[in-house]
């Protein structure tokens, strides 16, 4: 296969909601650069995009995938994303390598939930965007309430480069208002034929083409110069204040489409070849804030975006080259681990199809196979900058959290390692066991990605697992002080076990003090590694207890703090007193007083005025005006504190403190009272106390659990 030079590539992205029709696109866009010889169909599930079995089956896309294309001898990366906000790891992955993203607007629909969030991500990264409105030919198009939508939702900044004639059934024209032509399509689309603008449609071309121009013109003094001097531009510099406004994200163009009939595909890849921005025009930064384009003069510098495991190749880890170039059985450097990576072969992807080539140039993408140890986001490297690291994609951090083990536990040491190939494959999707709730738990981007990963278990994996609420990690402190002792005596023939503690406890906080009847002797300040203090005070007086047996008796006392007296949860912010005790001679050892330091600590614990304390998480939820009401009710119920609202856009932002005890399943709840609309994000805050009957309820059920 042909080698493209930096300035032959263009790196694009389809984003937008389920059923827009990216996938589709994206096959007509294959077919038309001669890559694929028929056009596949989500009903006939064959095409080159959604070709894996989860996908056939559910029909829509799961993960993102690269194909390319070529036109006029230069190749236009593609990168189809799913359009579920539960992927929107793959679209982030996407948008970190892609040039352009073409945003898919379904016609029917007009400005749809996933248009929303396709349109954050674009805005995000900074990412160029040409929106391109699909299926036109459908019966319910609607063009001229999407475009309106788009301008209502996204600003205006909005500008059409073509719009339709005839939309829905007989959908077969589009005025070009770059070109100034009419483009006709026979009934299998493909190639257009260039006509005049018809009169009927020649007022309004006119005045949406000068349109087009003063948007263009805006993009620099030099041009808006000479649309001052000639009162218009030339078709060449026309475009270029395209692709200036393009790049600079000062104008977003709207170009018309039917995928499925193949209706304007050809003319939109011709604008994406010739207008978009290439590779060497978006800057890119390393992890220490440099910044840096794309060129192939540069040492070799190889990003990895994306890593997945396929059938009978293992693990494909797909780059963008940034620096230099890359040729097979080339040695690079892993700039995060320092070792030596050999890149055995090069691969250029359309979906399941792969072709071996010999080299990529700067601002290409491709991938590699069977890497030994570089993931997604290590940076490969030149020796001349081996450790260079590009900066990182940051995924959004889980909103959706569930335990999982398996049904068999035979099968747990399976579950957890499918689970780790899992999330080393999608960085979005993240597994981890928690020591303190005892479970194996899920983080997640919804409902829908976890089912996700149990399809997997189900059908490829054959192993049944299920799915548990998490514990919430719950905190244990007091209130005030209180003082307890306690004897361990023990006979049994030999050595006997005797020791005897009486200590204090009283709450932490920043400026407290010590008892005035105590005389503190030594203090150690432990910074809890679950939030939280305990300091350990040596009060003991006359010799009653040894100094030896003090860490002993540290050691009780952090058992019971690990598991707290009212329900097994963390201890925190306790300051205590060893102030007395008692020794034997023969039978006092480390044992007894670490047995007399836990049950003291425990009988002073439950008369300090004792409290279960609850993470609370800072909520930021963005909603359409029209739920508001809803969701603030919503968030109510769940014991929130509406902390302020402010507006995004033609969006509202709400502000609240809701107990993670309240929030299971919400990422489900707020998709169904805001008809998908809604998002969010969430951050610990701080532990606050649990109301009285909460805590009582907490306590009961410990209790029978304890029994049980």
């Amino acid at each position: 296969m042909k080698v493209f030079q930096t300035n032959e590539v263009k790196n694009i992205a389809l984003i937008g909601g389920s059923g827009s029709g990216k996938t589709i696109l994206a096959e007509s866009m294959l077919f038309d650069g001669n890559i694929i010889s028929r056009r596949g169909s989500i009903e006939d599930k064959n095409t080159v995009s959604d070709y894996r079995d989860i996908e056939i089956e559910k029909g829509h896309s799961i993960t993102s995938t690269l194909m390319y294309t070529i036109l006029d001898g230069k190749k236009i990366n593609i990168i189809d994303t799913p359009g579920t906000s539960d992927y929107v790891g793959e679209v982030t992955s996407a948008m970190h390598v892609a040039d352009t993203a073409l945003l898919v607007v379904n016609a029917q629909q007009g400005v749809d939930v996933g248009s929303e969030i396709a349109w954050r991500n674009a805005t995000k990264y900074h990412c160029p965007v040409v929106f391109v409105i699909n299926q036109l030919d459908h019966e319910k198009s609607r063009f001229k309430e999407s475009i309106a939508e788009l301008r209502d939702f996204f600003g205006d900044k909005i500008t059409l480069a073509q719009y339709p004639i005839s939309e829905g059934d007989g959908f077969n024209a589009i005025i070009d208002l770059v070109l100034m032509k009419m483009l006709k399509y026979g009934p299998d689309g493909g190639e257009a034929e260039i006509m005049d603008i018809p009169e009927s449609e020649k007022a309004q071309a006119d005045e949406l083409h000068k349109s087009l121009i003063e948007s263009a013109a805006e993009a620099s003094e030099e041009l808006m110069e000479k649309y001052f001097e000639n009162d218009t531009l030339s078709l060449e510099d026309l475009r270029l204040g395209i692709r200036l406004g393009i790049a600079n994200r000062a104008y977003f163009p709207v170009f018309c489409i039917s995928a499925k009939k193949n209706i304007g595909i050809a003319r939109l890849m011709e604008f994406v070849n010739m207008t978009c921005p290439s590779p060497d025009a978006r800057h890119f930064k390393t992890d220490d804030g440099k910044e840096l384009y794309c060129n192939p003069s540069d040492p070799t510098s190889v990003f990895v975006f994306k890593t997945s495991i396929e059938p009978h190749l293992g693990e494909v880890s797909y780059f963008k080259v940034y620096g230099g170039h890359v040729e097979e059985g080339m040695d690079l450097i892993n700039g995060r681990t320092g070792n030596k990576e050999r890149l055995s072969q090069l691969l250029v992807i359309a979906g399941k199809n792969r072709e071996k080539v010999d080299k990529f140039f700067a601002g290409d993408i491709g991938a590699s196979i069977k890497l030994k140890d570089t993931h997604t986001n290590d940076t490969l490297n030149d020796h001349a900058v081996k450790s260079m690291q590009l900066e990182k994609i940051v995924y959004p951090d889980p909103i959706f959290f569930i335990a999982v083990k398996a049904k068999d536990s035979a099968d747990d040491e399976k579950v957890g390692l499918i689970l780790n190939e899992t999330s080393k494959m999608d960085p979005s999707f993240r597994v981890g066991y928690s020591r303190e709730l005892k479970q194996l738990i899920i983080s997640a981007m919804g409902e829908t990605h976890v089912n996700t990963a149990k399809w997997f278990f189900d059908k490829v994996h054959k192993i049944d697992i299920e799915f548990m609420p998490t514990k919430i990690p719950y905190r244990e402190t007091i209130t005030k002080s209180a003082k307890a002792d306690y004897r361990h005596k023990k006979q049994s023939g030999g050595s006997g076990q005797f020791g005897e503690v009486h200590l204090m406890i009283q709450p932490y906080f920043e400026g407290y003090k010590d008892p005035s009847d105590l005389n503190v002797r030594g203090s150690e300040t432990h910074e809890l590694p679950w939030g939280g203090k305990l300091i350990y005070n040596n009060c003991i007086v006359g010799g009653a207890i040894d100094a030896r047996f003090m860490p002993a008796i540290f050691k009780g006392i952090m058992e019971r703090m690990d598991t707290g007296p009212l329900t097994g949860s963390y201890a925190r912010d306790i300051i205590v007193y060893v102030y007395d005790g008692k020794m034997h001679p023969v039978d006092s050892n480390e044992i007894s007083f670490r047995l007399a330091g836990r049950h003291a600590f425990s009988a002073a614990f439950k008369n300090a005025g004792p409290k279960i304390m609850e993470p609370i998480y800072n909520m930021e939820i963005i909603v359409p005006e029209d739920y508001m009401g809803a969701v603030m009710t919503d968030l109510q119920g769940r014991r929130g504190v509406i902390m302020g609202m402010d507006t995004i856009g033609k969006a509202q932002r709400i502000k609240a403190k809701v107990p993670l005890a309240e929030l299971n399943k919400y990422s489900t709840s707020l998709s169904s009272s805001t008809s998908g609309r809604g998002t969010y994000s969430m951050s610990f805050d701080e532990y606050s106390q649990v109301p009285t009957e909460i805590q009582a309820t907490l306590l009961k059920k410990y209790e029978e659990e304890e029994e049980d």
